[in-house]
């Protein structure tokens, strides 16, 4: 995997852990990992700090034009997180020939 990948997945990695959306082993890895890292160990503290006092603040809101945003961000970061499975085919339309 090449190095700038696998940097890409670390960050994503990191924001998903800020958010406490990892599950339990994952979130020990992710924290064993990040031991020997003192940016990466800072980063995430400081990331789950944010988000906890985002979550306790009232006027934030959490809407569709939010949801919208982050999907961007993500796509101009270069994921794809589009379902890798292929359209089924009750979804797709058949159409008459005409002529």
């Amino acid at each position: 995997m090449n190095r700038k990948f696998q940097a890409k997945l670390e960050d994503l990695a990191v924001d998903l852990y800020a958010g406490g959306e990892l599950p339990e082993e994952l979130e020990e890895e992710l924290e064993a990992g990040a031991f020997n890292d003192p940016e990466l160990c800072h980063d995430m503290v400081t990331l789950r700090q944010t988000v906890e006092a985002l979550r306790r603040s009232e006027d934030v809101a959490y809407t569709e034009e939010s949801h919208q945003r982050i999907l961007m961000r993500i796509y101009a970061e270069g994921f794809d997180i589009r379902p890798k499975r292929p359209t089924p085919n009750y979804l797709q339309f058949h159409l008459p020939i005409c002529g």
